[in-house]
Formats: C-alpha cells, sequence, structure tokens
C-alpha cells in the first residue's frame, strides 16, 4: 500500500513539475503568423490596448501571460506542496484532504482545459488529475514513514 501511494505522489510531482517547465517555455517563445492574416492578429493581440477601467490598458497578449502565469505557478506550487508534504512524512488523513483539495482543483482545471485548450495541456493536467486520484484512492491508513 505504501509503494503504491508513493508511486502516484511521485508521478503527481513529476507531472506538476513537468507540466511547470513545458508551460514556462511559452514565455519565451514568441508566436508566428504562417500568413498574412495571422501576422494582423498576432500584431493587433500584442499591440492593441483596450481600456480595462480605471485607467488600465492591457493588450490581449498581456492578458494571456497574465493567465498564463497563474496556471505555471499552480502546478509549481502543487509540486512543492506535494513534495514537502512527502518529506516530512506526514498523517494520512492531512494527505487525504490536501490531496482531495488538489484533485478538485485539477480537476475543474482539466475540465476548463478540455474545452478552451489544445493537445499538450489537455495531456498535462489531465496527467496530474489522474495522479491525484490514484495518490488519494492510494492513501495509506497507518502513519508513513
Amino acid at each position: 500500500m505504501h509503494k503504491r501511494f508513493s508511486f502516484f505522489i511521485w508521478a503527481l510531482i513529476i507531472f506538476q513539475l513537468i507540466t511547470t517547465v513545458f508551460h514556462s517555455l511559452s514565455f519565451f517563445i514568441k508566436p508566428v503568423g504562417s500568413n498574412a492574416t495571422e501576422e494582423q492578429m498576432i500584431s493587433l493581440i500584442s499591440t492593441y490596448k483596450m481600456d480595462m477601467g480605471n485607467g488600465i490598458f492591457r493588450t490581449y497578449s498581456e492578458l494571456v501571460i497574465a493567465l498564463s502565469i497563474s496556471f505555471t505557478l499552480i502546478c509549481l506550487f502543487g509540486a512543492l506542496l506535494n513534495w514537502f508534504l512527502k518529506r516530512k512524512q506526514i498523517a494520512p488523513e492531512i494527505w487525504k484532504g490536501v490531496l482531495l483539495i488538489e484533485t478538485i482543483v485539477f480537476g475543474i482545471l482539466f475540465l476548463f482545459v478540455m474545452f478552451f485548450a489544445f493537445l499538450p495541456p489537455m495531456i498535462c493536467t489531465g496527467l496530474i488529475f489522474f495522479s491525484c486520484i490514484g495518490s488519494l484512492l492510494a492513501v495509506p491508513t497507518t502513519t508513513l514513514r
């Protein structure tokens, strides 16, 4: 039972870290249009500033960056939290609570990614979500060592 939990929690941590790394690559890669329409769209997305009220003007590109960093940081936070808790050998009751919260959060994230994103994030969030479920179901009934 302990080996099964250990496998799933390490898989979860690794998938969260891999997703963090993959997603942070988007901060360094500039989009390139493959035709005139795409080039015009990319130009507008990165240069046209909309009035968001209260004197705030943002481009769609800046809004995407804000959302993108949130996705990256939630994956990093989950990985670091799970690693820390695994290292501290916490009680199973706490693991169950933490993993239930992560399962709910990453499950909702997975649903939204399935409807609004493309294949790589779908795969990454799916692996995280199903690792959360596996970890939650494999939490031992006795204290971890």
